[in-house]
Formats: C-alpha cells, structure tokens, sequence
C-alpha cells in the first residue's frame, strides 16, 4: 500500500542513494542525473518533478508562437484548403528541434551516453499537437450522440437533461482538476505520459498499476464495442445475408491497417473528418425519425424492452403501441434499468481517460483548457438537441446506437455506412492509446523497448496493433447485449476515470503543492531536497492551506462518483443476469442480433 510517508513528503534526501552511483557521472557523486533515473523511480520527490515542471512550463511560455499555431475557431472548425497537411506541418516542427540521440532511451545503461539536452530534445519531439487537434480527438467520441437518445428513453424528459447536464459540468471540472496536476508535475526532463503517471507521481506505484490496468481494460472494451456496434450496421446493410460473424471480423482486420498510426497529430485530422461524419449522421437520422416511423422490427432490442416489455409488445392484432414519452423515469419499478441508460449518457463525457495522453503530445499543454472546453460545450449542445430529439419521434422504440433504429433501407443503410466510418476512426483512435499503455508500461518498463519514433520501435507498433485488435474482437464477439456491455464498461471504467480519479488525485497534488514552505523544494545544483517538517503536521498544513475548500470538495466529488459507481455497477450487473439467463446471440455465430423481434 502506499504509506502516509510517501504522501506526507517525509523521509530525507531521496537522491544519495550508494547504488547510483554508478550513474551519478560528471563528477557529481550522490547526485543522479534525471536521464539515469528509472522511468518509475520512488527516489524522485513531488519537489523535483516540480521544479522541473515550472520550469518546462516557463520555456514554454517564452516561446514565441508562430502565426500557424495560432488559430481561431474558424480556423479549427474549417482547416484551410491551402495547407499542405499534417504531415508537411509536422516536418516543420520537428525541424525546430535539434537532433535526438540515435539510441535507445529506454535502456538506463545506453541513456548514461545521452546529455542533458539531449536528454530534453528527445521529450520535445514528441510534443506536436494543438489545441485544434485536441478539440477534434476529444469530440471524436463515437458512442457519446448516438447512445444519448437511448439514455433519454429510459430516464425520461427531466431527470435525462438534469442528469446530462450536471454530468456535462463535471466533466470539464475533471478536466480542470487533470490540467492542474499535469502542469504540475509533466516536465522534459521527466514527461508525463499517461493517466498512471500522475497516480505514481502523486501515490506511488500500487495505484499506478490499478490505474493503469483498468486504463488497459476500458481502452480494450471500447474498441470491442465498436468492432461489434459496426458489425451490427454492416449486418443490417447486407440484409442480414452476411455472416454476422464475418461482418464483426471485417472491423477487427481494418483496425490492423488503421491502427498503425502512431502520432496523435496525425489523429487530429482524421478526427476532424469524424466530428462532420458524425454531425451529418445526426442530420440524416434526425430527418428520418421525423418522417417515419420507428423501426418496429428491432423493437426487442429497444429502450423500451429494457424499461417494460409491455411498451414494445405489439396485440394481437400485430399492432405495436404508439410513440410513449415520460416526464419522469418511464417505470419507477425498474430503477435499473434508468441507471442502465445514464450509463450510456456517460460515454459522451468518457474521453477524459486520454486527457493525461493528449496533453503529452501537446507543442504547448496550457492550450488545452482551450480545445477541452471547447469540446466539452460542442458536445453538450449538439447532444442534448440531438438526444432529445429523437426521443421525441422515437420514444420507447429508440436503439443503442440510435443509427440502428430509424426505418427505410436507403437512409439506414447511408446512416449506417457513414457511422462505420466515423467509428472506424474512434476505435483507432482507442487502439492507438490502449496499444501505447501496453508498450509503455510493459514493453519499455519491463523488457526496456525502445521508443516507437526509432526504428525498432516502429516495427514492434506493426506487430502490436493485429494483437491488440484481435483481443478486443474476442472480448465484444462474446458478450451477448450491446447496452449491457457499455453499461458496465461506463460504470467501471468511465466513470472512475471521468469523475473519481480526477479529484482523487488532484487532493493529493494541492497538498503536497500548498505543503511547501519558502526556503523549500528542489536543489537542481546538489539533488537535494530540504523539507522543514513530515508526516501528519505536513499534510494537514497542505490540506488547510490557501483554496482548502477545493480539498473538501474533491472528497465530496470522489466520493460522490464511487457511489454513482456503485449503482451503476449494480444495475448492469443486475442487467446482465438477466440477459444471460436467455440463449443470446454473438459475433461468434452468424445470426445478427438485430435480426431478430
């Protein structure tokens, strides 16, 4: 467990340790260059990644920024039609940097050759995204409109926009609280690179690896949501002649070709061509509900089955009941199933996971409260009006994803092409960070892998990504009910990473951050850090100090989100009982599940 030491701040001078000084070099004994650290080492204090934070953030600040990263909002929305492209601009950035040690950075024996700017240029090249990428890889999410409308039919008119809303606003808090700590503590001399890095930073490695292996698992489960989501379009495409087994696989072997993508500024225009994909699904499954009407067919997989079979069960007669809408929850009997549906309304917040990831690629990390509020509003907006519309036409009958669910072969089959698409992309995108958490935490941690801008690195991405794919198809082929599989994917996984982390950690920073007294910190001359005091007096100083009401409502907001964690994980688990007490269908047969009433 991580000890109250650790968090306090006590324990002495962390770097004259006897065992480094093999490493210490340039006739520095005792001290330990930050290139010759373990890439997780205990021995670095919260005070030396500090220091070296502000002053990553001070020469960032000093950077005169060139009229082509300087965009509006205009800009962004509509990149020029005169730009050569990512790749040219990316060129061009590099070429700003000095040479990067030709070595592999991951081995602590081959870095002792590197110097210190070396050292530093090596963090710098890595760091090429914008603000108007980020804005674009947030609002990439392909599960957040289009699972929205679900979530409206099983919550109902009130409690839906009450709930969206509040979740919506807490969202960018979570942003916030991430930005904070980031800035904080990611530096060149020891870059911050993923949501497990501010866990050590701040709590050590247990929770590191809890973070980090649950961080691996949700990354897994949504590229497996959409391999099955796309087998299920492309399913309905074919007229259900195609094997739906066949129509899953088709998606695992094109995320081989996609995914080897490895930049994330590379993402950022794909990206840009899924926010318009998406808008233009919105547009084309908006008009349709509007003049036609509900897919009856499908009604067995529907919002309303899930709340009270009874609303989908058509007389005698094969008539189905009219359009039903609810102010409240649609039936008070089943609680579970509302919760089942918020979950879904969770996935369009679920893109804080990967804030930690794209502020590490960022040529400037202060930009990005920009692109995530940005997103962060664009999303709220254009999925409230969304959601609620077509809950309006559609009410019980309403599908997860809503694509799924709107009459007429031609529209649904131009819905259903352009969303496979737009998925496509986001699964990649998911990919591209789930694969770089493995490499990075298994790969360069344990069997020192090098980087993946070398050559090597390269190749192992080639291999990596088939493997990673074919996982994830295995885990969504065998899980029988699409919204009971997003469900507890948001209740475990999402939700944690969306609304209790980020509080979680952000309590820890601002105590050890507001803990420091003058005349403390980081010595970068001799490696020592002087500290006046530990233990509990140290600790609540930083919790007392300056904004400590920022510190009580951290506990109330992460203690409020495992609750809704809790009851989310309830209802889905209770849902999926359900579901696999009945013979179900998955993409290991070929039978489509929508194929069925």
């Amino acid at each position: 467990m991580t000890s109250m030491g650790n968090f306090a701040l006590d324990g002495g001078d962390p770097r004259l340790d006897n065992k480094e000084g093999t490493f210490a070099g340039q006739g520095m004994v005792g001290y330990t260059r930050p290139q010759m650290r373990l890439l997780h080492d205990p021995a670095v204090s919260f005070e030396e990644y500090h220091y070296y934070a502000e002053k990553t953030r001070a020469e960032e600040d000093s950077r005169v920024v060139p009229k082509s990263e300087t965009k509006g909002i205009l800009s962004v929305l509509f990149p020029s039609k005169s730009s050569k492209g990512v790749e040219t601009e990316e060129k061009r950035r590099e070429s700003q940097i000095p040479d990067v040690p030709n070595v592999n950075i991951s081995d602590i024996h081959q870095r002792s050759t590197i110097t210190d700017e070396e050292w530093t240029n090596a963090s710098r090249a890595v760091r090429t995204a914008t603000a108007g990428a980020i804005f674009f890889l947030i609002t990439t999410d392909i599960l957040g409109p289009f699972g929205l409308p679900y979530a409206f039919a099983t919550t109902g008119w009130g409690p839906g926009v009450a709930l969206y809303t509040v979740f919506g606003f807490l969202a960018g808090v979570s942003g916030w609280l991430l930005y904070q700590c980031f800035l904080g503590l990611d530096s060149y001399e020891y870059p911050c690179k993923s949501y497990g890095d501010l866990a050590f930073r701040l709590y050590g490695h247990p929770v590191r690896y809890a973070f980090n292996i649950l961080q691996a698992i949700q990354l897994m489960c949504l590229v497996a949501v959409i391999i099955i989501s796309n087998g299920e379009a492309l399913s309905e495409v074919s007229k259900f002649k195609l094997c739906y087994a066949i129509c899953c696989l088709v998606w695992a072997l094109a995320g081989f070709i996609v995914g080897q993508i490895r930049t994330l500024q590379k993402f950022g225009w794909l990206a840009n061509a899924a926010v318009w994909i998406n808008l233009l699904i919105i547009f084309i499954t908006m008009g349709v509900a509007a003049h036609s009407p509900p897919l009856y067919s499908a009604a067995a997989s529907s919002a309303g089955y899930s709340v009270n079979p009874t609303l989908v069960t058509p007389d005698a007669n094969g008539v189905y009941p009219p359009v039903q809408h609810s102010g409240g929850l649609p039936d008070q009997a089943n609680f579970g199933a509302s919760v089942n549906g918020l979950m879904q309304a969770v996935y369009a917040y679920g893109g804080a996971m990967l804030f930690t990831e794209f502020m590490s690629e960022m040529k400037r990390p202060r930009d990005f409260l920009k692109g995530m509020w940005g997103a962060q509003f664009f999303i709220y907006i254009c999925y409230m009006i969304y959601g609620l519309f077509m809950y309006g036409y559609q009410g019980q009958y309403l599908q997860n994803p809503s694509y799924l669910g709107i009459a007429g072969y031609g529209w649904q089959t131009t819905g259903n092409v352009l969303a496979m698409i737009s998925a496509l992309i986001a699964a990649a995108l998911y990919g591209n960070i789930g694969a770089k958490v493995l490499y990075n935490n298994i790969g360069v941690e344990f069997f020192n892998a090098p980087p993946l801008n070398s050559k090597t690195g390269k190749w192992l991405w080639v291999g990596l990504i088939p493997f990673y794919w074919t996982i994830a198809f295995v885990i969504g082929a065998a899980i029988p009910d699409f919204s009971g599989f997003t469900a507890i994917v948001a209740a475990s996984c999402i939700l944690q990473f969306t609304y209790t982390f980020p509080p979680f950690l952000h309590i820890a920073y601002n105590i050890k951050k507001n803990a420091m007294l003058p005349g403390e910190g980081f010595d970068p001359a001799t490696g020592e850090v002087t500290l006046t005091d530990s233990g509990m007096k140290r600790m609540m100083r930083g919790f007392m100090a300056k904004n400590w009401y920022l510190n009580v409502w951290n506990i109330i907001y992460c203690l409020g989100a495992l609750a809704t964690c809790a009851l989310g994980m309830w209802a889905a688990i209770e849902n999926l009982i359900l579901i696999y007490a009945i013979p179900q269908l998955n993409a290991f047969g070929c039978t489509s599940p929508l194929d069925v009433s």
